[in-house]
């Protein structure tokens, strides 16, 4: 049986964002675990516009075709205003049956460890029909970063791998219902 496929989806587009720094070190720490493929998926990549405002098929098909690759994520969520960003939620909204009957993780970061975006996240997780797992990695932004560089405690390194298990766990057995 060929390994899982797990995407870390960077959530956020603007200019100086954190969320690479934290998605390369969540790879790494998976990378060292060798129980699945794990790759970055950065939404700016794909350069999609405010859904509905104009056609974006070829964006939207390319985006469509990478989620549908993958047997779970792994989103990098960083919070703004109490939520997720924009252009994670216009990411979302750009595919259906693409997050469906699949498994997600989420690594948050903020104030107060992102923790309220990371619940939205979830509300909006569940109508995509996407299973989020129970631990939840919440990096500190006065105690994780310095002067704009991520160095993140290795207390850490306890809740990524724990999250890491569920999201494979969990995406192992929901692939069996898109087989």
């Amino acid at each position: 049986m060929s390994q899982l496929k797990i995407g870390i989806i960077l959530g956020s587009t603007r200019q100086g964002r954190m969320s690479p720094q934290v998605g390369e070190w969540v790879q790494s720490v998976a990378n060292k675990r060798g129980d699945a493929e794990y790759e970055i998926v950065d939404i700016a990549d794909y350069k999609l516009p405010m859904f509905g405002e104009t056609d974006a098929s070829e964006q939207a098909a390319a985006w469509n075709a990478k989620l549908a690759s993958l047997d779970g994520f792994v989103f990098i969520v960083q919070e703004y205003n109490h939520s997720i960003t924009a252009a994670l939620k216009n990411a979302l909204d750009y595919a259906r049956e693409a997050w469906n009957d699949k498994a997600a993780g989420i690594v948050s970061y903020g104030s107060v460890g992102g923790a309220r975006a990371a619940e939205h996240l979830r509300g909006i997780l569940g109508e995509l029909s996407v299973a989020d797992v129970r631990v939840h990695p919440a990096l500190s932004i006065f105690t994780d970063f310095k002067d704009g560089v991520f160095q993140p405690a290795d207390l850490h390194l306890t809740n990524v791998n724990g999250m890491l298990d569920q999201v494979l766990a969990w995406s192992g057995a929901l692939k069996t219902l898109r087989s």
